[in-house]
């Protein structure tokens, strides 16, 4: 036999508990055996569209689990990272050049991430494209007092770096940022912000709105949703197809 370590978010916790657990797997066992294992604690349909990591890595329901691994069961994510101010400004500007991404639990200085980056623009540069995702005050007609952000923060680091280097591949940009915000957010609070530079405004655009709805789908953020009239776990976008994991999938490709 043999122990891995699961982590449940955002959903998850509320039927695994919030705290790690230790679960014991007979040798040589696939992460669809370790779901099975757990849909037997809660309602299968908990466990369907999730996607789980091993070792802060998207993994497939065949992946065979080791002694000590870490497997992260992640439930579809709602939500997100550029320096905020907390780095030297000389780290900044050596970072600049290419891409910034972060997770910060301060507040976003939009205005100041944007004039940082417009200040260390190229000739070459013709259009700086900026997504401000803000807090609003109602969620489909309910009334919000606030938001919580979570992340698997090892894993979504990764994730956002690996975003913005695709983004800067694919569409020919120059510079992308991306900050995303965590822990408690107010109305009107930055929770994700997106900067890019880019020398044609058609790619600037287009890179901006991949990015924000790819990290939507694919980096471990979740969002509990506090209104006047009770809290939610905000439904996340389904993950792509290719990262969505389900019970008994290991058998079935064996």
């Amino acid at each position: 036999m043999m122990l891995v370590r699961v982590i449940p978010f955002g959903v998850l916790k509320d039927w695994l508990g919030a705290s790690a657990k230790t679960v014991e797997l007979p040798e040589g066992a696939r992460v669809g055996e370790l779901l099975e294992q757990l849909s037997e604690k809660m309602p299968p349909a908990m466990l369907k569209g999730i996607a789980v990591s091993v070792n802060a890595e998207y993994a497939t329901a065949g992946q065979v689990l080791r002694e000590g691994d870490e497997v992260g069961l992640l439930p579809p994510v709602s939500g997100g990272c550029a320096d905020t101010g907390q780095a030297s400004k000389e780290a900044a500007e050596e970072r600049t050049e290419y891409q910034v991404t972060s997770l910060t639990r301060e507040p976003i200085d939009a205005q100041a991430v944007e004039a940082r980056i417009a200040a260390a623009r190229r000739a070459s540069d013709g259009a700086l494209v900026v997504f401000d995702g803000m807090v609003r005050d109602n969620t489909r007609g309910r009334q919000t007092l606030h938001l919580d952000y979570e992340a698997y923060e090892e894993m979504a680091a990764k994730q956002l770096q690996a975003l913005a280097a695709e983004a800067r591949s694919r569409f020919g940009v120059r510079h992308v940022t991306i900050v995303h915000r965590l822990g408690r957010l107010e109305i009107g609070e930055t929770s994700v912000l997106i900067v890019v530079a880019s020398a044609h405004r058609a790619q600037a655009f287009e890179a901006c709105r991949w990015v924000i709805d790819t990290l939507k789908k694919t980096v471990p953020i979740w969002k509990k949703e506090t209104f006047a009239d009770g809290e939610v776990w905000a439904p996340g976008e389904p993950f792509p197809e290719k990262l969505a994991v389900d019970a008994g999938e290991s058998r079935e490709n064996v």
